[in-house]
């Protein structure tokens, strides 16, 4: 199990990114969790998804590096997946900052 970290990690971003592919296609509110809808009350809908799936998508970009990144060093991999994460979710909101 030497790429066990590795493994799980593009797991990880993978299911991340097949849900904001279904985020990105239905552009369904619905798929929300409860709590989230009721703390956002869109104006659109489905432009405040579509915004969505791209930030969930560029947040999953992070376990995806980070698995590649652990083939080569499970140390560098964590601080891959730190700083990146970091990063993206900044990205990610200014992706969302013009969406109500």
């Amino acid at each position: 199990m030497e790429y066990a970290y590795s493994i799980l990690m593009a797991i990880f971003a993978a299911a991340i990114l097949v849900y904001a592919a279904l985020m990105a296609i239905t552009k369904d509110y619905n798929m929300l969790p409860y709590r989230a809808t009721n703390s956002v009350k869109p104006k659109d809908p489905r432009r405040y998804m579509t915004q969505l799936a791209k930030a969930v998508a560029l947040a999953a970009l992070s376990p995806a590096l980070s698995a590649l990144t652990g083939l080569w060093s499970v140390g560098a991999a964590l601080a891959v997946f730190v700083l990146t994460l970091a990063l993206f979710l900044w990205l990610a909101t200014k992706i969302m900052k013009g969406v109500e």
